[in-house]
């Protein structure tokens, strides 16, 4: 659900301000005034309040952790857009249409953190033009392309984290490799060679894992597999919540549930778990039959994390890039140069063919 672009006036000549990151001011580009954002230092992100799970999955939550936002489908691409203030219009940063505001409202669950920008376009721009120069058979043209192609778009994107107590009892068998010497007949000769065995032996016990801020996407707009592959994000960063560090950039609604969010944290989680149960079980090859686990002090946190994120069209067709905001790293759609694949496949066969010559010469 992505959110109109957040605007805070400036004392000084009235324009715009916008966050500066890596810094704790917002900046008027228009006079060059700076703005202080106060610090808050007895709510840092180590000491942020988490919200009890069961409350937040049965909706029953405080109001003050709860906010009405207006909503409207983008025409195009289906992404819902939020509207905050006297905003009546704006534009997608999925996909740059127009969207007038509707008549929809929803309750949603108010973010708790936000983590600010730390690097700024330029420095994310540098990243994203640096990663397309690493990457194998891409066009000549698209690392110049994209270094001349428009501004990066600045984007708060929400995320759910998960935290949860856990005790798991686990039934299974471990198995433990030997050998065994044995004679083979191979062409009228006998040898000896040794045969691994596993000895199997039943198992089981108990594991146990305290799971902090397991980090789960809340949107929709972007393919899980950018975001998961942005990791890791040093979540100690994590800002109490204040708009401030949102002046001049776009904010993004969650579209997955809180709920679904949390069915996604456990399938993260049960993964550990067995990881754990395995490196209880020990032995060479392990074999999980049941895990039965009991949750608890499930708590979350609805957070804002920060992409810089670029879609260009090269060859009639659209590539998206996403930037860390934190930590420079880069994931994205890769074009390929036909060209250059068919090149690099003649090359290698020239290549074998003249070593195949030069063997057979001998």
């Amino acid at each position: 659900m992505p959110a109109d672009r957040k605007n805070w006036p400036c004392n000084s000549c009235g324009a715009d301000l916008r966050y500066e990151p890596g810094a704790t001011e917002l900046v008027c580009d228009h006079c060059g005034a700076r703005q202080d954002i106060p610090d808050l230092p007895e709510a840092r992100a180590r000491h942020l309040n988490e919200i009890d799970l069961a409350r937040g999955l049965s909706d029953d939550l405080p109001a003050a952790q709860m906010e009405s936002v207006r909503i409207t489908p983008c025409p195009s691409c289906g992404a819902q857009v939020e509207f905050q203030g006297a905003t009546h219009a704006t534009e997608c940063p999925f996909c740059a249409t127009p969207v007038a505001i509707g008549t929809g409202e929803e309750r949603r669950i108010k973010p708790q953190a936000v983590m600010p920008f730390v690097l700024n376009e330029s420095q994310a721009r540098q990243a994203m033009t640096n990663w397309l120069g690493s990457l194998w058979f891409a066009p000549n043209g698209l690392q110049e392309y994209a270094r001349k192609g428009r501004a990066l778009n600045g984007l708060y994107v929400p995320f759910w984290t998960f935290d949860a107590a856990t005790r798991s009892h686990y039934s299974g068998a471990r198995g433990d490799h030997y050998y065994e010497t044995r004679s083979v007949t191979r062409n009228g000769k006998t040898e000896t060679e040794q045969v691994r065995r596993t000895r199997w032996s039943a198992r089981s016990g108990w594991v146990a894992r305290a799971f902090d801020d397991v980090l789960i996407l809340a949107s929709q707009s972007l393919p899980r597999s950018y975001t998961d592959n942005l990791q890791p994000w040093d979540l100690t960063t994590l800002q109490p919540w204040r708009d401030d560090y949102l002046a001049g950039f776009t904010a993004e609604g969650y579209t997955i549930p809180l709920a679904d969010g949390h069915v996604m944290a456990r399938e993260v989680m049960e993964g550990v778990i067995r990881q754990d149960v395995r490196a209880d079980i020990g032995g060479d090859e392990q074999r999980i039959d049941q895990v039965e686990t009991d949750w608890k002090d499930e708590t979350f946190k609805h957070v804002l994390l920060p992409i810089w994120m670029a879609a260009y069209k090269y060859n009639g067709k659209s590539y998206r890039f996403v930037v860390n905001g934190q930590t420079g790293k880069v994931q994205g759609e890769r074009p390929w140069s036909a060209w250059k694949i068919a090149f690099a496949i003649l090359a290698g066969l020239i290549v074998a063919g003249i070593v195949l010559a030069v063997t057979q010469s001998r």
